[in-house]
């Protein structure tokens, strides 16, 4: 069996091998070039490619007739996207002869579309995974040939869940490889009426509005925690960075809501449903904070966002 890959971050550098285990020949991997403004913090599909003598290319668009064309030459049985992150258009999809299938990282059809894992922490799911599925032309919206889920647990940031699910991308390739070898493999259709699509999120996203439920900060916080852009508010034309938070059982008496304050060493925030979160990790204008540095911002011991 032959296939051509499409691929990128860790995704793409575990799946890529487990395709070689299982004797199936890789003649060309499509991949991005990285963006030298994006923190490149995962595996180089590049690499992973180099290291076993596979050709690997990275055009701007994969659709072009040049690259089509090349692609057809090669008479794949397969396509595999794995976390590739440009749609492929039906002249693409329509060369294998087996199908187009790729590696999704959410259990569809629910959080179709960007940053799954990303979303799925962000909106309190307690669980997501990986699914593998045939490629059509609307997004995430093809057949299902397996699932694998993983446990989203209160405290997990993005990464941590994010590295649960590229392990369960691995398992669930490996997993069905030999009945998609064989044409064995099940295909289930989607209900896409019972899902979600989401879409790409932006730096501005990450910005945290203190009236919000202690909740949904913390969830944006480890949603969006490094090597993501990372929650933030504004103190004093200043940006603070919110890296990590927990909850805490202490009272705020006194206070307005909401409201951010320092005791002795830590921080602390009265969020809008009067629950309070203790701030961990946090920078003032990429420097990281002190209790005695966001005190001299905040000026008194309160400090009210608008």
């Amino acid at each position: 069996m032959k296939a051509v890959v499409f691929a990128y971050h860790n995704v793409g550098a575990r799946c890529l091998p487990i395709l070689l285990a299982h004797n199936v020949e890789v003649p060309l991997v499509v991949t991005h070039r990285d963006n030298p403004a994006e923190n490149i913090w995962f595996d180089s599909v590049v690499s992973v490619a180099a290291e076993r003598g596979i050709p690997a290319i990275t055009p701007d668009d994969p659709n072009v007739g040049e690259i089509v064309t090349r692609v057809r030459a090669l008479n794949p049985d397969f396509l595999f996207s794995f976390y590739y992150r440009q749609m492929l258009k039906p002249l693409l999809l329509a060369i294998p002869k087996r199908g187009a299938l790729n590696m999704h990282g959410s259990l569809l059809p629910n959080y179709r579309g960007r940053a799954p894992v990303n979303w799925a922490v962000i909106n309190g799911e307690t669980e997501t995974g990986a699914t593998l599925h045939f490629m059509v032309e609307k997004p995430d919206a093809g057949d299902i040939v397996i699932q694998q889920a993983v446990p989203i647990l209160p405290n997990d940031t993005a990464l941590e869940v994010f590295n649960k699910v590229t392990a369960a991308a691995a398992q669930a390739l490996d997993h069905s490889l030999p009945g998609l070898l064989a044409g064995t493999a099940p295909r289930t259709p989607q209900d896409l009426s019972k899902g979600s699509y989401f879409g790409a999120r932006k730096p501005e996203d990450g910005r945290i509005d203190w009236s919000w439920p202690a909740a949904r900060i913390h969830n944006l916080v480890r949603g969006v925690a490094p090597p993501y852009p990372g929650a933030f508010s504004t103190i004093n034309g200043k940006t603070l960075r919110v890296l990590k938070t927990q909850f805490s059982a202490r009272a705020a008496a006194d206070r307005e809501i909401p409201a951010l304050y320092c005791d002795s060493d830590h921080f602390y925030a009265l969020c809008g449903d009067g629950q309070t979160l203790e701030l961990l990790q946090l920078e003032l204008d990429g420097v990281p904070c002190t209790p005695a540095a966001l005190q001299r911002e905040l000026i008194s011991t309160t400090y009210n966002p608008a």
